[in-house]
């Protein structure tokens, strides 16, 4: 995975104490290019499932959103689904020109919660973004 300035996005041990919201909109989005794991409930808030099929069939469900290209796995014993990734490196709701996310008002917890949770607690991959 990339690196600047030291951080690799692929070895927490290497990201920074969150600088805090501000630092977001300098950044590149380095969170946006980890593994995005959602719930049912995102994927309905997303607008992508209607509560209907996850009542129904979850693995239904996933077999519609894997073949539409929206969600790359799903692991039944916990609920999740990963979401699929563009050219296997970044969200499939990233812009890639603003470096924001086209769906910011719907995101799944996951990246509501980010960096109080995920693979290093309070710390982020932040990278400047390129001028």
């Amino acid at each position: 995975m990339s690196s600047r300035s030291g951080v690799k996005i692929d070895v927490p041990s290497t990201w920074i104490k969150h600088p805090g919201q501000s630092y977001c909109t300098q950044c590149f989005s380095g969170c946006c290019t980890l593994p995005v794991e959602v719930s049912a409930f995102d994927l309905i808030r997303m607008g992508v499932l209607t509560e209907d099929e996850a009542a129904s069939s979850l693995k239904k469900a996933f077999r519609r959103l894997h073949k539409e290209g929206i969600v790359r796995s799903y692991h039944p014993q916990v609920g999740l689904f990963i979401l699929e990734q563009r050219a296997g490196t970044e969200c499939r709701y990233l812009d890639p020109k603003t470096r924001g996310c086209t769906i910011y008002e719907k995101r799944p917890e996951v990246c509501r919660r980010f960096p109080k949770i995920g693979p290093r607690p309070g710390h982020c991959p932040y990278q400047k973004r390129a001028s």
